[in-house]
């Protein structure tokens, strides 16, 4: 059974940094791409930043675009998400998610399996 659990949310004032972490078991993480989502109160979801099953291959959302830093470490089935410069429009439940295949995607039907979400707040 594929699991994720995620770790490293929480309430910050803006101009902060937060790490988000995605572990990630019952599958063979080296093979397949990786994403974070996030959706805000009253909103859909969004996607926010996409790797690539080797790391080679990496895409951001325009509004995080040069603030957030995606990344992983298939020694430990992990992926990351740095958030720099965070803002109070960063606040939002943020999602990893595993993709289908080893490609990284901005769209949301190519991930199968997803983690429990962890809320990051940021204040003005």
């Amino acid at each position: 059974q594929v699991q994720l659990v995620q770790s490293g949310g929480g309430l910050v004032q803006a101009g902060n940094s937060l790490r988000l972490s995605c572990a990630v078991s019952g599958r063979t993480f080296s093979r397949y791409g990786m994403g974070w989502f996030r959706q805000a109160p009253g909103k859909e979801r969004e996607f926010v930043a996409t790797i690539n099953s080797s790391g080679g291959r990496i895409a951001y959302a325009d509004s995080v675009k040069g603030r957030f830093t995606i990344s992983r470490d298939n020694a430990k089935n992990t992926v990351y998400l740095q958030m720099n410069s965070l803002k109070p429009e960063d606040t939002a439940v943020y999602y990893c998610a595993v993709a289908k295949d080893f490609s990284s995607s901005n769209y949301a039907p190519m991930y199968d399996y997803w983690g429990q979400g962890t809320q990051v707040t940021v204040s003005s």
